[in-house]
């Protein structure tokens, strides 16, 4: 049954775990799909941002009054503004023209302050995240300014130890291995903390674009997987525990979110289906009596006007 909550930042959260059905050739294991698209803004970003922002409260570097700012690829400006939008403080995000119309236009509908950094051909490359880095250390030196900080705060951890215990809670079986693609790397860290403290033995495989694979050979490139990819070895990945780097094909990412839409009725973004192409790769490696847990990252809704469904 559905509980009566006491404000919208309530329902962040007890998302979703569902075995895929239609899509796991035979002599595969199974695959589970953490479905994080159920989160208020359809992300789960939602998780971070709540954390970011209330344990800057609990140590009083937050304080009313202040402007909360972040460079952001959408998902976590679209999070954050929701947040700073039910608490009341004023949010200025950084973004670009390369990220979805769908979010840019969310994190103005939640009331945050949008500048956008043009990328030349629309392209998510690492100098394009040094440019929103700079506008963003450029804004802070102003000290009514309190910067989030998405891809080094260890608050993340935060709100993604949740999701990991949320796995483990509601896996039937031993998990055999968990996959995903790494963007700041807070929700692989928090995620991949809690599932190792609990097995051990399971396999952890952090995922990027093959057009941009840094983690498996230190090579920079473009993409166009949002959310992930950002050019160089995350901070907080540091404190994540994996077991291997997988790199993985833009274009069989695209396939995968149709695939996943049309015969799983799952409708997410790029992100979640290069994360359910490496999980179906993992599932085939292991074989039967084995279980591989990925995320639905966010919905496919974000993506309607960029062509990834055309």
């Amino acid at each position: 049954m559905t509980q009566l909550i006491s404000g919208i930042t309530g329902a962040v959260g007890n998302t979703p775990l569902v075995k895929l059905q239609n899509i796991v050739p035979r002599e595969s294991a199974d695959v589970y799909v953490k479905l994080e698209y159920f989160n208020p803004t359809g992300s789960y970003k939602d998780r971070m941002a709540l954390a970011l922002i209330e344990e800057a409260e609990k140590r009083g570097d937050l304080k009313p009054g202040m402007t909360v700012v972040e460079y952001t690829g959408g998902s976590t400006g679209t999070s954050l503004a929701w947040v700073c939008a039910t608490k009341g403080y004023k949010f200025k995000a950084i973004s670009s023209n390369a990220f979805a119309k769908e979010k840019l236009q969310t994190i103005s509908l939640f009331g945050a302050d949008l500048e956008i950094i043009h990328s030349e051909g629309g392209m998510i490359t690492p100098e394009l995240f040094d440019r929103m880095k700079a506008r963003t250390d450029e804004l802070c030196t102003d000290p009514n300014y309190y910067p989030t900080r998405q891809f080094s705060n260890e608050d993340a951890f935060t709100g993604y130890k949740t999701l990991g215990l949320e796995i483990v809670k509601q896996m039937p079986a031993p998990i055999s291995a968990f996959c995903a693609a790494a963007g700041t790397a807070g929700m692989v860290g928090g995620v991949t903390q809690i599932i190792k403290a609990n097995d051990p033995n399971t396999k952890v495989v952090i995922l990027e674009p093959a057009s941009s694979p840094v983690l498996t050979k230190g090579i920079k490139g473009t993409h166009q997987v949002e959310g992930i990819g950002v050019g160089y070895f995350p901070v907080l990945l540091h404190k994540a525990v994996y077991d291997e780097f997988r790199a993985i094909e833009e274009d069989d990412a695209r396939a995968m979110t149709k695939m996943l839409a049309a015969k799983e009725g799952i409708f997410a973004g790029i992100s979640s289906g290069l994360n359910v192409v490496a999980a179906l790769q993992l599932a085939k490696e292991l074989g039967p009596g084995h279980n591989v847990v990925t995320i639905a990252c966010d919905s496919g809704m974000k993506y309607l006007a960029s062509g990834l469904f055309n």
